[in-house]
């Protein structure tokens, strides 16, 4: 089942049980889903990861502005999000990618730091953050 098939039937069970605040995230996810579909992409984990980040941010900047209402509607649309997403890479797997794409790409101080976080972003498929990606590679390579 794709993922915007699965959406969909979540939504309509949201919308039977009354839960409005679920019923407006999953429709605006759908909606992006549905858009992207259209454009020919079809990357719906691409587009989901693409949310959740844009809610992560969302969520941090209301924090810093002492709105925190609105910063736990984005939270909660962004762990719901997640759950449609593969499983995010645990620190141990994650390092062992990093210390593979050290060794493949040849990198040895941190002006390689790009050679090998593009390679574990490709091995990875999107279950590490690129963040947490780009500092694992930095802890390596300045070690």
């Amino acid at each position: 089942m794709q993922i915007a098939d699965q959406i969909k039937a979540d939504l309509g069970a949201a919308m039977k049980a009354g839960e409005k605040e679920r019923v407006g995230a999953l429709r605006l996810v759908l909606s992006e889903l549905q858009r992207d579909a259209k454009e020919g992409k079809g990357d719906e984990h691409a587009i989901l990861r693409r949310e959740r980040k844009r809610r992560r941010e969302s969520e941090h900047t209301y924090r810093e502005a002492g709105r925190d209402e609105l910063a736990d509607r984005e939270a909660f649309e962004a762990q719901l999000i997640e759950h449609y997403l593969p499983a995010e890479l645990t620190d141990e797997e994650l390092d062992v990618l990093v210390g593979q794409a050290i060794e493949e790409t040849d990198a040895r101080e941190p002006r390689d730091m790009g050679r090998a976080i593009k390679h574990v972003m490709r091995v990875c498929g999107g279950r590490a953050d690129g963040s947490r990606v780009s500092a694992k590679v930095k802890e390596r390579l300045t070690a």
